[in-house]
C-alpha cells in the first residue's frame, strides 16, 4: 500500500522518527541534530509520510538565526525500502510550494539535482554566503531574485 500525504509530526512519534532518520543516514548524526534542535526549541516545524507500516518520510524545517524569518530545511529522509519512489521529491516539492505560498524563505544544502527537481533553485542561492558550500545551496520562497544574505544557522548544526 502507498504511503500517505504528509502531515505534520504528533507527540510521541520522536522515537520512530529517529529510527528512520538512523536507517536513512546509516548512522546518529542527524537524529542527533534534531534531538537538538528540538530541545533548544529551533524547529519550526515537523513533518511526517506516513506508511502502512509505520512512518516512511521525515522533513524538519528549523529556524534560521540570520536572516530572521528564514528556514532550514534538514533533515529530509526517506525510509531506505521506500527510496526511489518519488516520495521525497513530492514531500521537499509541498514544503517548496509552501515557501512560494506562505512568502517564507527556505534554504537547503544538499543534492542540487533533486531538490532543483522538488522546485528549489540553485540560482535564487547565488549570492548567499555561509560557512557550507554555496555550492549546494538551493532556495525557495517568494519572488525570482537572488538575495545577498550572509546565513546563520541555529547553533544545534554546529559540527553537523
Amino acid at each position: 500500500m502507498p504511503p500517505s500525504f504528509q502531515r505534520p509530526m504528533n507527540p510521541g512519534e520522536e522515537a520512530v522518527v529517529e529510527r528512520l532518520l538512523q536507517r536513512a543516514f546509516k548512522g546518529s548524526d542527524e537524529a542527533r541534530l534534531v534531538r537538538s534542535l528540538r530541545k533548544s526549541r529551533q524547529i519550526a516545524g515537523e513533518m511526517v509520510v506516513p506508511g502502512e507500516a509505520g512512518i516512511v518520510g521525515y522533513y524538519a524545517l528549523s529556524k534560521m538565526v540570520e536572516p530572521k524569518g528564514w528556514l532550514a530545511l534538514a533533515p529530509v529522509a526517506i525510509d531506505p525500502d521506500w527510496q526511489g519512489r518519488g516520495i521525497g521529491r513530492r514531500m521537499v516539492g509541498m514544503a517548496a510550494e509552501w515557501a512560494r505560498l506562505s512568502r517564507t524563505m527556505i534554504v537547503v544544502l544538499g543534492a542540487v539535482p533533486f531538490y532543483r527537481k522538488a522546485g528549489f533553485k540553485a540560482a535564487r542561492a547565488a549570492k548567499l554566503v555561509s560557512g557550507y558550500p554555496v555550492d549546494h545551496l538551493l532556495l525557495a520562497g517568494p519572488g525570482d531574485d537572488a538575495p545577498a544574505k550572509a546565513l546563520l544557522y541555529p547553533p544545534s548544526f554546529d559540527g553537523i
